[in-house]
């Protein structure tokens, strides 16, 4: 029996996967950002030598590294509710898992970042009167962040991936919207196909643009 390829049906619902693209775009937006700088506040606390924060950091790093990122989803929506005296939305609970693990992930990150930079650099900042604080932002940190930037990139296009768990939640993205499409038309393969399609079509030039970064960076070294 022949396949009926009906892919019709799919780009004649271009308004919802064009919402599913806006909802996607802006939960990546938010997850990037608190995961990323949350993540920098973290591996400054791994890499820190003072037990108050370099504890309580291990302990975040530790939980929501190793714990699936669909499960911190549906605890946020399902059972903060019942400890909190208030409703969480689908993006709420869909930014705050995606965002917490990604935290987590770029916390390493960001302290392998920090130690891989000579301690000579620490010293020269010392001998000019820096304190750490200055050294780190002003020595430490920009050098480190050129190491960072392959790393950094994958973990955004990670994050990127990982908004798809938010169907599980209900919350407008893509993947849900080709759920709906599909479940309309009786078409899985094509409706998934299709979101496929667009994640590529987001996602290469980014990548691309990583590629170029490095090289960049490559040759300003």
């Amino acid at each position: 029996m022949a396949a009926h390829w009906d892919f019709a049906s799919v780009l004649a619902n271009t308004d919802a996967l064009l919402a599913g693209a806006i909802g996607t775009l802006r939960l990546f937006v938010i997850c990037l950002v608190l995961g990323l700088s949350l993540g920098l506040v973290v591996g400054l606390g791994r890499y820190s030598r003072r037990r108050v924060l370099y504890l309580p950091a291990t302990v975040f790093v530790e939980f929501f590294r190793n714990t699936p990122v669909l499960v911190q989803i549906l605890w946020f929506y399902f059972a903060l509710p019942i400890l909190a005296p208030f409703e969480i939305s689908p993006l709420a609970a869909a930014a705050l898992g995606i965002s917490l693990n990604s935290a987590a992930f770029s916390a390493e990150i960001w302290r392998a970042g920090i130690q891989s930079i000579e301690p000579g650099q620490w010293e020269g900042a010392r001998a000019l009167g820096m304190t750490h604080a200055q050294a780190m932002r002003r020595v430490i940190l920009p050098q480190a962040l050129r190491r960072m930037v392959p790393a950094l990139t994958n973990r955004g296009i990670e994050i990127f991936k990982m908004t798809t768990l938010a169907s599980a939640v209900a919350y407008v993205e893509l993947l849900q919207q080709g759920k709906l499409i599909a479940s309309l038309n009786f078409n899985p393969i094509e409706a998934y196909t299709v979101v496929a399609l667009v994640f590529f079509v987001c996602l290469y030039p980014m990548v691309q643009a990583t590629y170029a970064l490095e090289r960049r960076l490559r040759r300003s070294d």
